[in-house]
Parts: structure tokens; sequence; C-alpha cells
């Protein structure tokens, strides 16, 4: 029997459906006379009606009833899941380490250099350390006196691509636009990390060490000098940062700044 074969007003409701479920063309194919008997309705039913009427199959027949949209739905969240864990895995594998507030630890014998690190959290092995050729006392004296802005700078070398500037091994040393010799980076060695686990308690602040910190004893380049202070990262480019020294109280502007700059 052919009941459907001629247009009528339900073109556009029928075309709905088939948009919105999945129907299964087997079925279709193997009995066209039970799925037209399925798909009859009246001109006056409503959308509900018809959804109820599609259920409906001849005796002995396979349901054409679509598979729960919640199913596929379940599948898709698991496949977005998987590939959001898949990019952060490879987005860790980029990170410098540091994020927009870190740690910042300025340390150095009274007769000796400057050394400047940089850590996500206390408790970890800092991401940027360096060891200015500026003498401790010198810049002490500086910072006493006002505002200081140390700038970082090195050179982009043509063909060495992919080295972050965090990773960058020599740089010009600027202090309050005065050329202070050059900033080497290290490793965080055995001295400096028992410097910085000594301070590791403290937030905020600026004191001395007793000068045999290092386990050697001998105390010759004298106390040893911290300043310690949570600083603000802001990232300019892939060849620029900033860091700005937080004030705990919130006011005025900070009285200590490091720029990284590539060039």
């Amino acid at each position: 029997m052919k009941t459907i074969t001629a247009k009528s007003s339900h073109g556009s409701s029928f075309s709905f459906s088939r948009r919105y479920f999945n129907w299964k063309k087997k079925a279709e194919d193997e009995d066209d006379d039970n799925e037209e008997e399925v798909l009859t309705f009246s001109s006056s039913s409503h959308f509900c009606d018809e959804a109820e009427e599609l259920r409906v199959s001849a005796p002995g027949q396979v349901s054409l009833v679509p598979p729960p949209r919640k199913k596929l739905a379940i599948v898709s969240v698991s496949r977005l899941r998987s590939a959001l864990s898949v990019f952060g895995k490879n987005r860790s594998v980029y990170r410098s380490g540091l994020g927009t507030k870190v740690v910042g630890t300025l340390f150095g014998y009274r007769r000796g250099h400057v050394h400047f690190a940089f850590q996500e959290e206390s408790k970890l092995s800092p991401a940027f350390l360096v060891q200015l050729a500026t003498p401790t006392s010198a810049l002490v004296k500086e910072m006493a006196s006002g505002l200081v802005r140390i700038a970082l700078e090195c050179e982009k070398k043509v063909g060495k691509k992919g080295v972050k500037l965090l990773d960058e091994p020599v740089w010009r040393t600027y202090c309050n636009g005065k050329k202070c010799g050059f900033a080497t980076r290290r490793e965080c060695g055995p001295e400096e990390w028992r410097v910085l686990k000594s301070v590791e308690p403290i937030s905020m602040g600026a004191g001395v060490l007793p000068g045999d910190c290092n386990g050697n004893g001998d105390g010759s380049e004298g106390e040893l000098m911290y300043m310690r202070a949570r600083f603000e990262r802001v990232v300019g480019s892939k060849d620029s940062e900033a860091f700005y020294m937080m004030n705990p109280d919130g006011s005025g502007g900070p009285e200590l700044s490091v720029y990284l700059i590539r060039v």
C-alpha cells in the first residue's frame, strides 16, 4: 500500500524528523511497505504525536526507534576530554615553569656578587637563576637610594631558534640605565639551593644570614644578604618579559623591577 507517495503538508515535518533522527537504512530497504505504514499520520497531528507514532512498528519487524542521543553525547564528551588531556600534556612541555605570580629572591655575600632567582613556588627549584656582575654591596646602596630597575639584555642568534627567553645563557646588565657588566645563567647547585631553603619560610622581607651558611665555615666573603618578595610576571612576547615586585599593601609602584629583553 502506498499511502504517502503523494506530496502532503507534512513534507517539512518529515524532513525535520529525518534530520534529527538516525534512521536505520537497512530496515527501510527491507520493507518499504512497513515503513510507509509507520509514517502514516493525519494533517492535524502535532510533532509530539509524530514522535510517538514513529516508535510504532509492524509485528515481527525491527523497530525504527533511533539510538538514544544521550549515549552519543557521552561518547562525544569522552572524546573531547581525551583531546583536552592530550593538549594539556603537550602544553606542559612548552611551559617555562613560571606563572603570573612568582617568588623572587635576591641574595649574595657582602663581598661577592648578586644572584637573582625566580621560582614558581618557594619549595620548587628556580626556573630562572642568574649571577650578576654587580657587587652585592653596590646593589644594596642603589636600592637604599630609591627605585631600582634592572635590565637584562641578550642578542637573538641567527639560525638558533626554539631557545626560550629564560634559557638564554649570557645577558648584558643595566642597573637604572648604567651598564653593569654581564650576567650569566646558572643551574641551581647545592650552595644556591641551601640558601633558598634557608629563606623558604620567608614570604617577603630582607636580612642577612651567617657567612658560613654554605657549609664551608670560613665566611671569607662576609655575611650573606638577601631580599625576598612576590613578583608579578608580565610576558610581552617570546622576546620580552618583566617582573615587578608586589607591595604587600598594594600601594605605590614597585621598588624593584627586572626586565628581560632579547634583541
